[in-house]
């Protein structure tokens, strides 16, 4: 069977793996950021490869027929080393790449291009922010201290900010935007910073800040390789099944 290395850490990583578990060897490939993963479903490679050249190196030694870059829209850094590593081991590479938000009516969005921007554009008044992003970004928002912060994260944000006043909720999507509305409006959120993660699962707050007219400061997606790439977890799959035969011996 065909070898498939997914790089992941994303919902529709895991179930791509579920679906190509059939027919193809899979390993899921998880970064470590988060302290408890859900369950993959598949064979799980955790940490990192040592750059592009490292995972070049693991492709070869692996015999890996074909690379998945399924990370994050932000792991730039990641996608950039996947391009690399497929360049210099030979190995296919697609892409999962998830469509971003749009703006629609009654979305009061102010775009940054990077987490730093979006401390700035918080403005000197002091404000109620609600900072839906990971917890490697918030750190960055110790540079404004007179804000007050919601901070949601999977994992405990570790150390604490150096700000004087902070909450801390710990939670995993997907959140509805009902709930979203409820947690804005009882925290009395003014402003919501967020990356443009795209998909459904959290949506809930974009739409939930539209609804009571709150601004939300909204992180531009990094450029990503130019790779074949798909949207869905149905179209890669289509994909790999048009250039890959799953029960085909490797070098026929």
């Amino acid at each position: 069977m065909k070898k498939v290395l997914i790089l992941g850490g994303t919902t529709e990583a895991r179930q791509l793996a579920g679906k190509l578990a059939a027919d193809f060897l899979v390993t899921l490939s998880l970064a470590g950021r988060t302290e408890s993963p859900v369950a993959q479903g598949v064979p799980v490679r955790r940490g990192g490869f040592g750059g592009a050249d490292g995972l070049a190196a693991y492709l070869e030694e692996t015999r890996t027929d074909l690379l998945i870059d399924a990370t994050h829209p932000y792991a730039a850094r990641i996608s950039a080393n996947a391009a690399q590593a497929a360049r210099l081991s030979g190995v296919r590479i697609l892409a999962l790449r998830r469509p971003g938000w749009e703006p629609v009516e009654g979305d009061r969005w102010t775009l940054v291009d990077m987490v730093g921007d979006a401390v700035q554009a918080l403005g000197p008044t002091p404000r109620r922010a609600f900072l839906a992003l990971g917890r490697q970004e918030v750190p960055a928002f110790e540079a404004a201290p007179q804000h007050h912060y919601l901070i949601r994260s999977v994992d405990p944000v570790e150390p604490k900010l150096a700000v004087p006043d902070a909450t801390y909720l710990l939670a995993r999507g997907p959140f509805r935007e009902a709930d979203e509305r409820a947690l804005l409006e009882s925290k009395r959120i003014d402003v919501v910073v967020s990356k443009n993660s795209g998909g459904e699962a959290t949506y809930g707050k974009i739409a939930a800040a539209r609804a009571l007219r709150i601004e939300v400061v909204m992180v531009r997606r990094p450029v990503l390789p130019d790779v074949p790439s798909a949207k869905t977890v149905d179209e890669l799959a289509a994909m790999i099944d048009h250039g890959l035969d799953p029960v085909a011996e490797r070098g026929v």
